[in-house]
């Protein structure tokens, strides 16, 4: 008799492993496997039917140092970064602020409610004409864009927050006559915290998508332009390298966001996030 295997968390009889158990058994083992598979099909299919300047996985991996190395790509990659962190900034200090008193005062609510939802379906790409009119062709419209684009999510996310405090929580400060100060940022805020920090993410990944539109848009230099000439170029190698590395400054924004939260928040460590 054959003893039973556990894989993840359920038992199987030691013959019934099969070729899925051993593949897919563990989460890591699974997301390993299918990256494999789709460089697989990526290089087979771009072999067969594709043109030979398509980026192909092989070469990609033989000009990744490169690009890395290049000085030009070192500090298309630092003003990206450098604007994504500095808009995502401003864009949540502002975006609380803004949030939370629609969230808390009626009056607020009624007279922002429709242009912030409006502007919050409003894509990125449309306004840039007016925003190089407004800031001209430089870093100032990239910067802008990024706050337009991250502004919205964090102040809709921020509203829906403040909006959840328990009253309970707002009678007992009013019958102890608690400070406004504490009533808005140790009350309201912090009740508000798993909201914003939906609001922040939502925000991040749209910041960055504003930044390269606006690189594209402005021929300002960062990742953006740097993918876009290359690809002009049919060096589409070192464009894909362009997108990876946004693909890992997205991350990088995630891995910021779960370090802070875990730092300086306890609470969000305990129940298990950001992991």
């Amino acid at each position: 008799m054959t003893d039973a295997i556990t894989v993840n968390g359920a038992k199987t009889g030691g013959a019934g492993i099969s070729l899925a158990n051993i593949l897919w058994g563990t989460p890591v083992r699974a997301k390993l496997f299918a990256g494999l598979m789709i460089l697989a099909v990526w290089q087979v299919g771009v072999a067969l039917f594709a043109a030979n300047f398509v980026a192909k996985p092989l070469n990609i991996i033989q000009v990744f140092p490169k690009v890395l190395a290049d000085p030009a790509f070192q500090d298309a990659a630092i003003s990206t970064l450098t604007a994504g962190f500095q808009g995502l900034a401003i864009a949540l200090v502002a975006g609380t602020i803004v949030g939370v008193a629609m969230g808390r005062l009626k009056v607020f609510d009624r007279a922002l409610n429709f242009y912030v939802n409006g502007f919050y379906t409003l894509p990125m790409i449309a306004l840039l004409p007016l925003i190089t009119i407004w800031f001209g062709y430089g870093a100032d419209a990239r910067l802008a864009t990024i706050i337009f684009a991250g502004f919205f999510s964090i102040v809709i996310n921020a509203r829906d927050g403040a909006r959840s405090v328990p009253p309970e929580y707002l009678e007992v400060c009013k019958a102890y006559r608690a400070p406004a100060r504490y009533v808005w940022f140790d009350i309201t805020v912090f009740s508000s915290l798993p909201y914003l920090i939906a609001g922040i993410r939502l925000a991040a990944g749209r910041a960055l998508v504003g930044a390269v539109i606006a690189e594209f848009f402005v021929s300002l230099e960062g990742v953006g332009m740097y993918v876009l000439a290359h690809a002009r170029s049919f060096k589409h190698n070192e464009a894909v390298v362009g997108v990876l590395a946004l693909v890992a400054f997205g991350l990088l924004f995630e891995l910021t966001i779960n370090w802070v939260m875990r730092r300086y928040f306890p609470w969000y460590r305990r129940e298990g996030r950001g992991e």
